[in-house]
């Protein structure tokens, strides 16, 4: 799904933010649900969410491997193809998932919501 601005959505899953931990020190005293189904439009489109640090560090690698494995020692070379592997599910999960953003949406009972996931959206 293609998010813009100017987009109508509606929330596909109750949302709940905040937290009930009252007494302590700037902490939030209160929790607010925003049930599914309620309708908005996207303000602002934030940008990528971050990867991981499993899927960051296996495009290190496979770019290392691609580049200098042929100039490597066997067991340097083996033990690099090994780690590679090892990672290669997550990135095959991130690859998966596609281009996942985040969005600045205001609903149409007045309140905003920035840096909402896209996973939760439905575009109208």
């Amino acid at each position: 799904m293609t998010l813009e601005e100017g987009r109508r959505v509606r929330l596909a899953a109750d949302l709940g933010i905040g937290d009930a931990h009252a007494g302590e020190p700037g902490a939030v005293v209160g929790f607010l649900s925003l049930g599914a189904g309620i309708e908005g439009t996207v303000e602002r489109v934030n940008g990528e969410l971050p990867q991981s640090q499993e899927v960051r560090e296996y495009q290190r690698l496979k770019a290392l491997f691609e580049d200098y494995g042929h100039t490597m020692p066997e067991a340097s070379r083996l033990r690099l193809e090994a780690e590679i592997a090892e990672l290669e599910p997550r990135w095959t999960a991130h690859q998966g998932r596609g281009r996942r953003v985040t969005v600045r949406v205001r609903w149409d009972n007045g309140f905003v919501l920035d840096e909402v996931h896209q996973d939760v959206l439905t575009t109208l």
